[in-house]
C-alpha cells in the first residue's frame, strides 16, 4: 500500500502535459528540419530541370528566398546546411522547458518573490515571467514558420490540380495547351526566366515523376511537422501561464 500511495503522489505530480509537448516539440521540429531541407533540394533538381536552364535564375529564388534570412552571402549548399542547423538548434528548447515549467512546479508555498526557497537556497532557474515571455516570442516565431510553409503547399497543390485537368481534359473547358505551372507567376523564379513555365503534356509528365510526388509529400511533411511544433509551443505556454498564476496566487498567501 505504501508503494502504491508513492507512485500514486509521482504520477499526481507529473507534468504530463509538459512531457507530451517535449515529444511533439522534438517530433515536429525533425519532421520539419529533415523533410523540409530535403523539399527544397528536390524543388531546386526540378526548376534546374524543367523551369530554366540558368543557374543564375534558381540562384536569385535561393538567394533572396533564403540567403536574405539566414546570411547574405552564403552559397546554396550552404544555406540549407544553415537552415536545418538553425532549425534543429530550436529542439533543445522543449527540454529546457520540461526542466523550467517542472522547476516552477517544485517552487513550495513559502518561496518569495527574491527568487529565495525555503532554506535560503537561490533557485537559478529564470523566473516565471521570463519563461512565459521566451514561450510567447517562439510561439509566435513559429506561428510565422508555420504560415510560411504553407505556401509551398499550396503552389504544388495547385500545380497538381492542374496536372489532374490535363490528364481528364473532359473536365476542363480549357485547351490542355494553356493550362501551365508558372514558376514566375509564385515569385519562385525571375519573370526573365526562361522558359519559366511547363505547360500541357510536358507538365503531365512532371506530375508523374517519382521527383515532383516525392517533393510535394515532403512539402506536407514539413507544414505538418512546423503545425506540431506550433501545437507544442502553444502547450507550453499555456502551462508556463497557469503556473504563474499560481505562483502569483503562492506569493500573496493565497489558499486553495
Amino acid at each position: 500500500l505504501g508503494l502504491l500511495e508513492c507512485c500514486a503522489r509521482c504520477l499526481i505530480g507529473a507534468p504530463f502535459a509538459s512531457l507530451v509537448a517535449t515529444g511533439l516539440c522534438f517530433f515536429g521540429v525533425a519532421l520539419f528540419c529533415g523533410c523540409g531541407h530535403e523539399a527544397l533540394t528536390g524543388t531546386e533538381q526540378l526548376i534546374e530541370t524543367y523551369f530554366s536552364k540558368n543557374y543564375q535564375d534558381y540562384e536569385y529564388l535561393i538567394d533572396v528566398i533564403l540567403t536574405g534570412v539566414w546570411h547574405p552571402f552564403a552559397r546554396p549548399q550552404r544555406v540549407r546546411h544553415a537552415w536545418r542547423g538553425r532549425r534543429a538548434g530550436d529542439g533543445g528548447r522543449p527540454a529546457h522547458g520540461l526542466g523550467e515549467w517542472r522547476g516552477m512546479a517544485a517552487v513550495p508555498l513559502g518561496a518569495s518573490r527574491g527568487g529565495t526557497v525555503e532554506g535560503g537556497q537561490e533557485s537559478h532557474i529564470c523566473t516565471p515571467r521570463q519563461f512565459v515571455g521566451i514561450t510567447y516570442v517562439l510561439t509566435i516565431i513559429w506561428l510565422l514558420v508555420f504560415a510560411c510553409s504553407a505556401v509551398p503547399v499550396y503552389i504544388y497543390f495547385n500545380t497538381w490540380t492542374t496536372c489532374q485537368s490535363i490528364a481528364n481534359p473532359s473536365k476542363t473547358s480549357a485547351s490542355i495547351g494553356t493550362l501551365c505551372a508558372d514558376a514566375r507567376m509564385y515569385g519562385v523564379l525571375p519573370w526573365n526566366a526562361f522558359p519559366g513555365k511547363v505547360c500541357g503534356s510536358n507538365l503531365l509528365s512532371i506530375c508523374k515523376t517519382s521527383e515532383f510526388q516525392m517533393t510535394f509529400h515532403l512539402f506536407i511533411a514539413a507544414f505538418v511537422g512546423a503545425a506540431a511544433t506550433l501545437v507544442s509551443l502553444l502547450t507550453f505556454m499555456i502551462a508556463a501561464t497557469y503556473n504563474f498564476a499560481v505562483l502569483k496566487l503562492m506569493g500573496r498567501g493565497t489558499k486553495f
